[in-house]
């Protein structure tokens, strides 16, 4: 468990969710924009380490944003409620947190929430 991490119920995890969606999502089109700037093949290989070292700042952005509201980030646009018995799960671009998975189980794992 992270440091801002918190147990939510799930009335809690879906009170959060469509803020977590909107910063994912906006993340997402930030990083997708910067690369859809690039021209050609040879700029993209010119501006590698520029557009890698941007976009790794787009996410640590959005992982802290997430963490600070009490979540997990368990990996890239992929985020977890601790529930106290496992974590709701949601990856983008999902439109709904509709899974759970047990703490050993991971992503792997996740079942739908009925």
């Amino acid at each position: 468990m992270s440091e801002n991490s918190q147990i939510f119920t799930y009335e809690e995890a879906l009170d959060t969710f469509p803020l977590i969606r909107e910063l994912t999502a906006s993340a997402v089109n930030q990083v997708q924009s910067l690369y859809n700037r690039v021209q050609s093949s040879s700029e993209l290989e010119q501006r590698r380490e520029e557009l890698e070292s941007a976009s790794k700042t787009i996410i640590e952005g959005w992982a802290a944003e997430v963490s600070n509201l009490g979540c997990e980030v368990k990996g890239l646009w992929l985020v977890d409620w601790d529930c106290g018995d496992g974590y709701y799960c949601w990856r983008y671009p999902e439109e709904a947190l509709g899974f759970f998975h047990g703490y050993d189980d991971g992503f792997q794992g996740r079942m739908p929430i009925a």
